[in-house]
């Protein structure tokens, strides 16, 4: 199963999520699944860094993607990780046995 948790400040503003696992819905290679959740993290972290120019900071290892921003880079990348969450729900819905959302 994959697990995502989003990361707040006490005010309730996104500052960053951690993704880990495999979702299992399909083999290695043709899990549709985990290419979506895959897709959309790595397309959140590198709109983050490469089109806002924000640094983060980014761990990758297998199965497990995070990334936490300070809380004056946060409110930049407020609608990217906020479309994200979003995203993600959403996938949680159509493969609710696959993903959970902390």
């Amino acid at each position: 199963m994959i697990r995502i948790r989003f990361e707040r400040t006490k005010d309730g503003v996104l500052t960053g999520f951690q993704a880990r696992g495999h979702a299992g819905f399909a083999e290695s290679g043709r899990d549709v699944v985990c290419a979506a959740v895959s897709s959309a993290v790595y397309m959140a972290a590198n709109t983050v860094t490469e089109i806002l120019g924000l640094s983060p900071e980014i761990s990758e290892r297998d199965g497990v993607l995070c990334l936490s921003l300070s809380e004056a880079q946060a409110p930049a990348a407020a609608a990217v990780l906020l479309g994200l969450q979003l995203h993600l729900q959403a996938l949680c819905r159509q493969y609710p046995d696959y993903i959970t959302l902390d």
